[in-house]
């Protein structure tokens, strides 16, 4: 922003009348829409959640009271952010739209709570909120430590994947933290300051109340079918077992059809261009080419602005007369009918008749410095030790062409050119040494009479000038002018190139890279619409091990090495987190058993979030891995209600059945409320468009189809799995007792 402002005063205060600038690359355009469609979704989120609060909660106090919240936790984790350093990014505001849904769960439970004990014992708010809190307290701190411990581990992996989790997770967790704090002593508080008990009044007879009596005696239908139907299955250990086997069965079919990748390909509103001329072509053959793709461009009505430039290479970072660049601007996302794909399609249906020069378009890297382009990028590798550039090449543009005919795969290329007319110099070391000259010093000499070399400064009329030693034109215009040319030797004598050095004509590479100490040539590509960037890299392996020949491998570079070397790590963070959820339910509940079924009950949830992508679409990538993390916390919160209120009720003297069953139907309503303002929340993040909506329908969706599915059939396995292991810890407990009476 300081840079834009500085350089419209530059062009008012200093600029010629005539003269105008553009930016041809500004990644901040797209970072800004992207935030602005957050903060946007973030309201959204806001007004949505806070009305299926009110439809549960039917009251305009009880609906204030979790809006109040919101505010209140997201103010605190803004000042926790200021204090680790983090910034407000997508990363940020993702975890700060999240939260909306998240942070509104406890002050639902309470308010819930509070009402049930003022409908059913008749006492006033501030009554009814003592006693609610000595009964949910424990569940609370259950909830707030399971929901932040699943964000603690993911905090401390390393590399892209680690800096995606790092501020997300601890964004959420600092939130959540805060909303149960709030629970604790916030929202109680405000319960017993501004809620009445309007529960045995008559109500008025409008529309409104008449739309909430409709919705009391569904939900009561609603409930005693639950009742019935936990009678009927709760008790039966086929049941429970079979809906989880067949969940988890499901979950790993599906997971093995969901498209995978790493970090979604964004309309980021740029194009780029490469432009490669055939070898030897000149500086002004290149910019023809480069001149006819800016007009094509400018004839496109999407197009903002262009910006080209010969001989600079985009794909190697070389320089030579045969390569070219150029960067196309979009119009910002909302003036604009056509996504990047289209105008990648119609630039290049606009240039397929430049047949002297291959063109490549294709998007901005998804994170900038992660390679140059999109797509994946590799490096074939020569390790037979031949040197043979020419075959390097046979074999990288022989592979380009194997890679294309994979469905999988499209526009896969390589800028590696090993025919470029080139001059070799032939130093003879022995007719050196006998001339006394020395090889590092005549080739230093010629780089300052070919090349130019930086000698010293002078300043005259108030100006400073570089002193550049180089040899007169007329000495270096021809390539055996340099057998002309003197060295002094090691006795001050001058001693012609001639006399120790012959000149050959040769071709090869421009440009020569190697990658682990091998000579290496680049290729790129992009996977084909329909296939994700996993689908790629597993057609790139199987092609190389057919295709490749002896002595040739191939190693990942670019954000694909960082993709393949993520591999299956997110299995690893699932695992981690579910260990630090059962050490902390363990420890809560102080048994080993009862945390099993806040466990058990999530491969559901997983399995509703790959559903969900998989019939929209959108792969399995870092995005939807964060959801999976978050619905660890969310899904375990359903559990912990339902076990938290049938423990109670065991001690009470219920028996597990009993208090599975009770502890289910009672906690049915805060349960939904909560699910479903969550997934209320998601709803903008679902439907989003523009910039960076990739990344926000993938988050949004996989986190809505897991909570779904996670809230739909968890409400019905864990009341099953509480029996189950509750019956196992009251088995063993009698044992120990009896076996102590023994004793």
């Amino acid at each position: 922003a300081n840079v834009k402002k500085r350089m419209a005063e530059l062009k008012v205060t200093t600029f010629p009348a005539e003269i105008d600038y553009t930016i041809s690359y500004d990644v901040s355009r797209f970072l800004d829409a992207s935030i602005h469609e957050v903060l946007k979704t973030l309201i959204e989120a806001f007004i949505l959640v806070a009305l299926v609060v009110f439809i549960f909660l039917q009251d305009w106090r009880s609906t204030l009271i979790p809006a109040i919240s919101v505010p209140v936790s997201l103010i605190g984790t803004f000042a926790f952010m200021q204090l680790f350093g983090f910034s407000i990014n997508l990363l940020t505001l993702f975890a700060l739209v999240l939260a909306i849904g998240i942070v509104v769960d406890n002050a639902i439970v309470v308010i819930e709570a509070v009402h049930a004990k003022m409908e059913t014992q008749h006492i006033g708010p501030k009554e009814a909120t003592i006693q609610t809190m000595d009964e949910i307290s424990g569940a609370i701190i259950a909830i707030t430590l399971v929901m932040s411990a699943v964000f603690i581990p993911v905090a401390f992996l390393s590399g892209p994947v680690g800096v995606f989790y790092r501020q997300f997770s601890i964004t959420m967790a600092i939130a959540i933290v805060i909303s149960g704090v709030n629970a604790l002593t916030l929202t109680p508080a405000l319960c017993a300051v501004m809620l009445k008990n309007t529960h045995a009044q008559p109500k008025k007879n409008n529309w409104l109340n008449r739309f909430f009596d409709g919705f009391n005696k569904r939900y009561e239908r609603l409930s005693i079918r639950y009742k019935n139907l936990l009678d009927l299955i709760a008790n039966r250990q086929v049941i429970t077992y079979g809906l989880l086997i067949a969940f988890l069965t499901a979950t790993w079919g599906i997971n093995s059809v969901v498209p995978s990748g790493f970090i979604p390909t964004e309309d980021q509103g740029t194009i780029y261009a490469n432009v490669t001329t055939p070898a030897g072509a000149t500086l002004e053959r290149t910019e023809a080419v480069t001149d006819a793709i800016q007009k094509a461009a400018e004839s496109i009505g999407a197009v903002e602005s262009t910006s080209t430039l010969a001989g600079f290479s985009m794909m190697t970072d070389g320089s030579g007369a045969s390569f070219g660049m150029g960067m196309v601007n979009l119009k910002p996302w909302d003036t604009r009918k056509e996504t990047v794909d289209d105008v990648v399609a119609i630039m290049t249906e606009k240039t397929k008749n430049l047949k002297d020069a291959s063109i490549q378009f294709f998007p901005p890297p998804a994170v900038p410095g992660y390679g140059n382009s999109s797509g994946f990028e590799i490096r074939i590798q020569d390790r037979t030790g031949s040197g043979n550039l020419q075959r390097l090449e046979k074999v990288a543009k022989d592979f380009a062409e194997d890679l294309n005919q994979r469905p999988e795969i499209q526009n896969a290329f390589t800028s590696f050119n090993a025919s470029f007319p080139q001059y070799l110099l032939e130093v003879d070391n022995d007719k050196a040494a006998q001339k006394g000259v020395s090889i590092n010093a005549a080739m230093d000499n010629l780089q300052s009479l070919i090349g130019s070399y930086y000698a010293t400064n002078f300043i005259r009329f108030g100006q400073m000038y570089k002193v550049m030693i180089q040899a007169l034109p007329r000495y270096r215009a021809q390539p055996n002018d340099i057998l002309g040319l003197y060295v002094k030797n090691n006795k001050g004598e001058m001693v012609p190139y001639a006399a120790f050095l012959n000149i050959k004509r040769v071709y090869g590479p421009e440009q020569l890279t190697r990658y682990n100490m091998f000579t290496a040539a680049m290729l790129n590509g992009e996977p084909t619409e329909g296939f994700s960037s996993g689908d790629a890299i597993k057609a790139i392996q199987e092609t190389a091990k057919e295709k490749l020949p002896k002595g040739y491998t191939f190693e990942w570079s670019g954000m694909t090495r960082d993709e393949v070397l993520s591999g299956d790590q997110v299995i690893y963070i699932f695992l981690l987190c579910l260990l630090f959820v059962y050490l902390l339910l363990s420890a809560q509940y102080e048994s080993f058993l009862l945390p099993l079924p806040v466990i058990l009950s999530l491969p559901a949830g997983v399995f509703g979030s790959f559903f969900l992508l998989y019939i929209t679409g959108l792969q399995n990538n870092i995005y939807a891995q964060v959801a999976l993390v978050m619905l660890v916390g969310l899904l375990g919160k359903n559990a912990i209600l339902i076990i938290e209120f049938a423990i109670l009720r065991q001690k009470e003297g219920l028996t597990p059945l009993q208090a599975a069953i009770e502890g289910a139907v009672s906690r049915l309503r805060p349960i939904l409320m909560t699910s479903f303002a969550f997934i209320a929340g998601l709803i903008p993040l679902m439907l989003a468009s523009g910039a960076g909506a990739i990344g926000n329908r993938t988050i949004g969706t996989a986190a809505a189809g897991g909570m779904f599915f996670g809230t739909l059939f968890g409400v019905v396995i864990v009341p099953g799995l509480y029996v189950i292991f509750a019956s196992i810890g009251k088995k063993k407990k009698k044992k120990q007792i009896e076996e102590v009476a023994v004793v």
